[in-house]
């Protein structure tokens, strides 16, 4: 009788002590989060982040702050990210390239599904196929038809060696039975597009918010979307899957994570208040205004997702021959 009573209020003790832990230990978050972009003050990761991250600070109560650590193609903000506590204090908004770089570069000093956590997709923005007005094509059919018949005279322009704007022409080119198109790197959009536009390049996949507005203007013609259905940022154009390439899908993403270790708990009430803001009528307007289409997922899909992407450019790095050392 005395072991069953000694029993029941050591049961009751150890309750106790841990309802005193849980009272003692102050609410997530109980001070600012740092949210690291992996990318440049302006570019579309930024903007997406510093338009959601408001609403952030007014969902949690506390200060959600956006830092920049660009470099590397992503890699230096998501190696400060890995490397940080597991606390939910420190966040990392990156975009497709990360999983481009897990094949790319051929030293990294982090494991994008070891040493980082999936939060959740955040939005998506899809490439647009443009050509030159002079190219005598008016569809993804009949550019593939033109590519035959004059194998190694077209010339695609990209963002870089191993971008995925680039890596994108390459999986086009594989998927429409081994195109043989000659590849011009540049550093940058603006003079891959100002290029496209002289005539002195034919091709490019670029983002619909670098490209439509030369589209409207008559300057460049718009052939097909790379999304998996039709997006709001051109909803007149056709996808490469409709247009002849099933299965055809590209361009970036940006989605959230955190250092690997962090609370579950953490992790579903940040995806939870993100899928909430991302159905915000005021955050829809903002991203069709920005050519991003808003997506929401759950973690263990976005792990998921990440491990495909990480395949799917791996192949086209493997066929481009791209790589970093």
């Amino acid at each position: 009788m005395m072991r069953t009573i000694r029993s029941i209020v050591s049961a009751i003790g150890f309750a106790l002590g841990v309802s005193a832990a849980s009272a003692q230990a102050p609410a997530y978050p109980s001070k600012q989060v740092r949210v690291i972009v992996s990318l440049a003050a302006g570019s579309a990761a930024d903007i997406v982040t510093r338009i959601v991250t408001p609403k952030l600070s007014d969902a949690f109560g506390q200060q959600f702050f956006v830092e920049n650590r660009m470099g590397a193609g992503g890699n230096i903000g998501a190696e400060a990210a890995a490397r940080s506590a597991p606390d939910g204090y420190t966040l990392l908004i990156v975009a497709a390239g990360i999983t481009v770089n897990q094949t790319l570069f051929s030293k990294l000093n982090y494991n994008l599904e070891k040493d980082l956590e999936p939060v959740g997709l955040i939005a998506s923005a899809p490439f647009v196929l443009a050509v030159h007005p002079s190219l005598p094509v008016k569809s993804v059919k009949e550019l593939i038809a033109l590519a035959r018949a004059r194998p190694g005279q077209l010339l695609f322009a990209s963002t870089g060696t191993g971008s995925s704007t680039h890596l994108a022409a390459e999986i086009f080119k594989m998927r429409a039975g081994g195109l043989n198109m000659v590849h011009v790197p540049y550093k940058g959009s603006p003079q891959a597009v100002t290029d496209l536009m002289a005539g002195q390049v034919s091709i490019l996949f670029a983002a619909t918010t670098t490209i439509m507005p030369h589209v409207k203007s008559g300057r460049l013609r718009a052939l097909a979307i790379t999304s998996d259905k039709r997006s709001v940022a051109a909803p007149g154009l056709p996808t490469i899957t409709e247009s002849d390439l099933p299965g055809f899908v590209a361009g970036t993403w940006h989605g959230m994570l955190a250092p690997a270790g962090i609370s579950r708990d953490i992790v579903a009430r940040l995806n939870r208040e993100l899928a909430n803001i991302i159905r915000m009528p005021d955050i829809r307007e903002r991203f069709a205004s920005i050519g991003v289409d808003p997506i929401t997922n759950t973690p263990e899909e976005f792990a998921a997702y990440i491990k495909a992407e990480i395949a799917k450019w791996g192949e086209a790095v493997k066929v481009s021959g791209a790589r970093v050392d």
